[in-house]
């Protein structure tokens, strides 16, 4: 099922991204704007037709360059552009020094920091955003930018405000949750809520979207096209020569690109990750149905989400509905037993029952999620962000606002090692990243991986769990550490009760699954 999963929905192409009006023309290696070949060794910006608000973003075709600069010491002329913005998109089939010139840590450069972010999701385009906003030459590199990833879109309330994203992009505020239980079971949460706290749902094509384009707002250069893999043939302090299938026009073009540093944003089949040997990790197969209902039952999850637990729906983690704009999201995950998914898939089905039934399914989505961070994250100037290095959370499956917050850290630190991009990084800048991540999250990490262990190795405990989140001082800690992302010490005495309590639940659901036999089975509503 892996392997079907993958063909048909791995690598299929998409619509490209809308340019907002009134960006000036950036000067790049590899631009968005129209190009035309002036000589063999001097290339040109050519014009940008104008676009009505909301047009839908044209790419023009890049040149065909065995190798692609951007350099005082590059070959041919200067250019300028229609808009009057000067140009300096130069591209040379010659060997130039400057470009492939050897720079040691710390020594100061005499053009920019060049930068290859690879991906375009949450954590790429905050990665590039970051760079870019510090004057470092960025380029980000996306295959699909209308990449619908299965996702059930959760973000936390503080991701919202830290991110500066607008209301537009959030479908839903959601401020109760139902926990329903194997034996169906069902705990209502969100009475500790604020009037003015929720968590937002949102559509990952339009997040991922609206992160690209600021990155790009703010200098980055979007490269639409696949990355095949990377070099370095001037030894370790040398450039990486990246190899890109590019889909700027319509036909696919093979092109090179040349830089300093490279942060892997490539989600969990990361190619950089492989390139650099990071080593391996568990992952999760999650499978989604986006499904439309009536407005009837529309209503119903206006505000609400739902999460199923059970060794019917998932056998190590948990079925979810989630509302979007005008439909739910309905899906699955498991590490243990991947061949099984669409089991899983139709259980979740029968267990929301009623509630979905009659619905039309819109799109099938499917992809693997890592469940723990990779060995090495880090490997001379090549960075891992986001799900590319691990960045998942056990029990809750969160990673969106992870790999924003990865990819903004990275970039943060590759600006202010490299000085504003002025002079070269290497190992130790980027470990600085490292370090600041795993001090601030490698708790949230380790407690979330307890819990899992915990409450998701049998019915009997998926039992418990299910009651403990009746507590109301279980909801306001769980509340306030996903909201706010930080883990919330507890007071003593009530962890004492809740110890005591789950400890009863457990046994209580143990000895109900030895007096009521097996409980629910594939199918079984």
């Amino acid at each position: 099922v892996t392997q079907e999963v993958w063909q048909k929905f791995g690598h299929a192409g998409g619509s490209q991204p809308r340019r907002r009006p009134g960006i000036p023309p950036t000067t790049s290696t590899i631009t968005t704007h129209k190009m035309k070949t002036i000589s063999r060794t001097t290339m040109a910006a050519g014009t940008k037709a104008a676009a009505a608000p909301g047009a839908v973003r044209a790419r023009a075709p890049l040149a065909t360059p065995n190798r692609i600069g951007n350099t005082a010491r590059s070959a041919g002329k200067l250019s300028s552009n229609s808009l009057g913005t000067p140009g300096n998109v130069v591209v040379s089939r010659r060997r130039d020094l400057s470009l492939n010139a050897v720079y040691q840590d710390g020594q100061k450069l005499d053009r920019p920091l060049r930068v290859a972010i690879v991906g375009g999701g949450p954590a790429g385009a905050c990665a590039a955003e970051e760079c870019a906003k510090a004057g470092i030459e960025t380029f980000m590199i996306e295959r699909k930018m209308d990449n619908c990833k299965p996702c059930g879109g959760a973000i936390p309330l503080c991701m919202i405000d830290e991110f500066d994203l607008p209301s537009e992009i959030i479908d839903r505020k959601v401020n109760r949750m139902k926990m329903i239980s194997p034996s169906n079971v069902e705990v209502d949460i969100g009475s500790t809520l604020k009037p003015n706290e929720y968590i937002g749902m949102t559509r990952r094509e339009i997040l991922d979207d609206f992160l690209r384009q600021r990155a790009e707002e703010n200098g980055a250069k979007v490269i639409n096209g696949l990355f095949m893999g990377m070099e370095q043939k001037e030894g370790e302090k040398g450039p990486w020569t990246m190899k890109i299938n590019s889909y700027e026009g319509e036909e696919k073009k093979k092109v090179d690109l040349e830089v300093d540093v490279v942060v892997g944003a490539d989600g969990a089949n990361s190619r950089v990750a492989k390139i650099i040997d990071a080593g391996d990790f568990d992952y999760a197969i999650a499978y989604q149905e986006r499904i439309r209902i009536d407005d009837d039952r529309m209503k119903f999850y206006e505000n609400l989400a739902e999460m199923y637990v059970g060794d019917d729906v998932s056998p190590d983690f948990y079925g979810w509905v989630f509302p979007k704009y005008d439909h739910v999201g309905v899906g699955t995950g498991t590490v243990i037993n991947k061949p099984a998914i669409k089991e899983y898939q139709d259980a979740i089905r029968d267990r929301a029952g009623d509630k979905i039934s009659g619905g039309q399914i819109i799109k099938i989505e499917a992809h693997p999620i890592p469940e723990h961070p990779r060995p090495k994250r880090i490997e001379g100037r090549v960075a891992l962000v986001g799900d590319a290095a691990g960045y998942v959370t056990k029990c809750s499956g969160e990673g969106i606002y992870f790999a924003a917050k990865s990819g903004r850290m990275c970039g943060e630190a590759i600006a202010a090692r490299s000085k504003q991009g002025t002079q070269m990084i290497g190992e130790r800048d980027l470990r600085t990243y490292l370090s600041k991540w795993d001090r601030k999250y490698w708790p949230t990490y380790k407690v979330l991986d307890i819990l899992q262990k915990v409450f998701y190795r049998s019915n009997a405990a998926r039992e418990a769990f299910v009651e403990m989140c009746s507590s109301e001082y279980v909801q306001r800690m769980t509340f306030d550490s996903y909201l706010y992302k930080t883990v919330v010490p507890g007071n003593p005495i009530s962890d004492l009760k809740l110890l005591w309590g789950t400890v009863g639940s457990i046994l209580r659901s143990n000895a109900l699954r030895v007096s009521q036999g097996p409980t629910v089975t594939f199918g079984r509503k």
